[in-house]
């Protein structure tokens, strides 16, 4: 059994639960190592608290996780098959008792089918618990997500000298998009962010057919998933010359950033890293536009456990790894947004990402 296996084992017994079954694809893939989409058919991990592990797979994906997962037991279920019946038999013949699933996965329909073969048992949440284990990376977790942030500053270094005023942003996006295989990457971990001009001021906004000009902000935000892991980068360019006031709105950006990462130790609430960033926006006087928390976790997710939000007292341990990504948005002008990826050490913290911050000058 291995390690992460054990402290699920561990965790079900002090808790008193018979067992856990883990269908999200991502916690089955970091307890047993093994890694497939099932679409709509049902992939379920089963813990139990005595040790035991056995995982249920689609038939197509027999092969793959016989080559791949670590368990004791692997079943399968054909189309035509009733996978939950399946699940229930491999529980065993006793069904009572409490059992843990993923209430923040587990959709109302599976849940009633969990309960229609599973009637005498109690369903409680494991999510909390998984997520806390998540949260901390081992070595080979920091080194995936290292990797992931090489690909995706490459992909920026090979993007900006086709930025030319004129290109729309989904042109640019798409550019983008294509370049993430081409150095080797899964794919983005999330929608390609290029914003220009006043669009930089939308901080979940999507690209679409404005045009870069001169005199105006670029913002990107991209990523990729890469052995699994993710990253997560922004960087703000100016395209041409731009204006004092965009000038000082990147500068109260840039030292927040940097404020944000010094903040970042291990055993220190939360909450602290984002009031540095955030009063220091705020004696710039942009502080009712710097409209979102400072970070959040990163891993097999691009947005996962912890938050780094004004209010969060939970402490920073070292091993989590979470971005800092401090942002001031101006209504029809512009807006910044610096991110790193950053891991948390034994004595402080590591940007995980080295791309330069400082103010650039592109498309020209």
């Amino acid at each position: 059994m291995n390690d992460r296996l054990q402290q699920l084992t561990s965790q079900l017994a002090d808790q008193s639960i018979q067992a856990a079954i883990i269908t999200n694809p991502k916690h089955v893939y970091y307890l047993s190592g093994f890694r497939s989409d099932p679409h709509e058919r049902l992939l379920a991990l089963i813990v139990t608290s005595d040790g035991t592990s056995k995982l249920l797979v689609p038939q197509l994906d027999r092969a793959g996780a016989e080559a791949s997962a670590s368990v004791d037991r692997i079943e399968s279920h054909r189309d035509t098959d009733d996978a939950y019946a399946i699940l229930a038999g491999m529980l065993g013949t006793s069904v009572t008792g409490t059992f843990a699933i993923e209430k923040e996965r587990v959709t109302v329909s599976q849940f009633e089918r969990l309960k229609s073969v599973l009637p005498q048992a109690s369903l409680s949440g494991i999510d909390d618990a998984l997520l806390a284990m998540r949260a901390v990376k081992s070595a080979d977790e920091v080194a995936r997500i290292k990797h992931a942030v090489q690909l995706i500053e490459q992909v920026l270094r090979e993007t900006l000298p086709l930025v030319k005023p004129g290109v729309t942003e989904l042109e640019i996006a798409a550019d983008i998009d294509f370049r993430m295989r081409k150095v080797g990457a899964e794919g983005p971990s999330f929608d390609t962010t290029v914003l220009a001009g006043a669009n930089s001021a939308l901080p979940h906004g999507s690209p679409g057919n404005r045009r870069i000009a001169e005199g105006e902000l670029l913002l990107f935000d991209m990523g990729v998933y890469a052995d699994g892991y993710v990253s997560d980068i922004t960087r703000t360019f100016a395209v041409g010359e731009i204006s004092d006031e965009l000038k000082r709105i990147y500068a109260a950006v840039l030292k927040a950033n940097e404020l944000g990462i010094q903040a970042l130790k291990p055993g220190i609430p939360m909450l602290e890293a984002d009031l540095a960033a955030r009063r220091h926006i705020e004696s710039c006087g942009y502080g009712e536009l710097f409209t979102h928390r400072l970070g959040h976790g990163i891993g097999l997710d691009i947005h996962e456990y912890p938050s780094l939000h004004g209010a969060n007292t939970d402490l920073l341990r070292p091993g989590m790894v979470v971005t800092v990504e401090p942002g001031i948005y101006v209504p029809n002008l512009g807006g910044v947004r610096i991110e790193d990826d950053v891991l948390i050490t034994n004595d402080g913290a590591e940007s995980l990402t080295t791309f330069p911050k400082e103010l650039t000058i592109i498309g020209v």
